[in-house]
């Protein structure tokens, strides 16, 4: 039941963030995104429960929906909202565990207010859009400018992901910690990236290539300093093919974050690898230097 309700979750964060890149910049997507931030917490609530229930947290997602309008996405952002509500309530009644119902009850109550939210802003954004009258079609995107956002995009939704659930699943707490940091600061990224495909008529495509799973602390620091080095790679190269000097300067900005998260990750896996030759039986791992071969 808690991963139904997290891969619910999820598809709230991606579809109301869609939603909000598509229209802009202005008041009524910055409350959108708040409200996306507090489904980012639920998420992480709710993948807690799981693993002190013993289980494993997903990182699929249900489907995500889109429209035509905005006023159309609103109206989807409220039935997703109902939908949650119904189905929190179920898992409420079915669940005994008084610690789980109170988690679940405290996500409802945001639900709701979600709920208004939405319904007001349907009205609103049907206003709106009435006053102003037809848009005007956006410029077409350069596609080779394209490409490189939606590519890292890919990557950094990909990576928001594989760092959440080692988060989730590592028995360490400090290493936990950091990873949840750095998941944020891709989160970051992600918004960033999509904010200038927006603005520059291309359409947010919020999907992830393969996220590593790891349960062993080492073989996951050990592919997060790789995706980091590959990553930071890519966008080195791509500097070159985009001209716009402040879109460069954003990926450059991007760039020099990996290289640290990259060093963050290496000085957590040598800390562990040290703290684990002290130990009475050590295991054989994951080490550094087996990251260049």
């Amino acid at each position: 039941m808690l991963n139904e309700d997290m891969r619910g979750e999820h598809m709230a964060i991606v579809q109301y963030l869609l939603h909000a890149y598509a229209m802009g910049e202005g008041e009524i997507p910055a409350e959108i995104e708040a409200i996306a931030r507090d489904e980012m917490r639920h998420y992480d609530w709710l993948a807690d429960a799981i693993v002190e229930l013993g289980g494993t947290p997903t990182i699929e997602r249900a489907p995500v929906r889109r429209a035509h309008t905005h006023a159309e996405n609103m109206q989807l952002d409220v039935i997703a909202e109902e939908d949650a509500i119904a189905l929190y309530e179920q898992h409420i009644a079915a669940i005994d565990d008084p610690k789980i119902k109170r988690t679940l009850e405290r996500i409802v109550n945001d639900e709701k207010a979600h709920l208004e939210i939405f319904k007001k802003f349907v009205g609103k954004v049907s206003a709106l859009a009435a006053a102003e009258g037809a848009p005007q079609e956006p410029a077409a995107a350069d596609p080779t400018v394209a490409q490189i956002l939606d590519e890292g995009i890919k990557h950094e939704y990909t990576v928001i992901l594989q760092y959440l659930f080692h988060s989730f699943i590592t028995p360490h707490c400090d290493i936990s910690r950091e990873l949840e940091m750095q998941a944020i600061n891709e989160m970051q990224h992600l918004g960033w990236l999509a904010e200038e495909m927006a603005g520059m008529g291309g359409t947010v495509e919020i999907e992830r290539t393969a996220v590593n799973q790891s349960t062993d602390t080492a073989a996951m620091l050990a592919a997060d300093i790789r995706a980091e080095r590959s990553v930071a790679q890519v966008y080195g190269d791509q500097l070159n093919k985009i001209a716009d000097e402040g879109l460069k300067a954003l990926i450059a900005r991007i760039r020099d974050h990996e290289i640290y998260h990259d060093a963050v990750f290496t000085d957590l896996l040598q800390s562990l690898q040290k703290a684990s030759e002290k130990a009475p039986s050590p295991t054989k791992g994951f080490t550094v230097g087996s990251l260049k071969e």
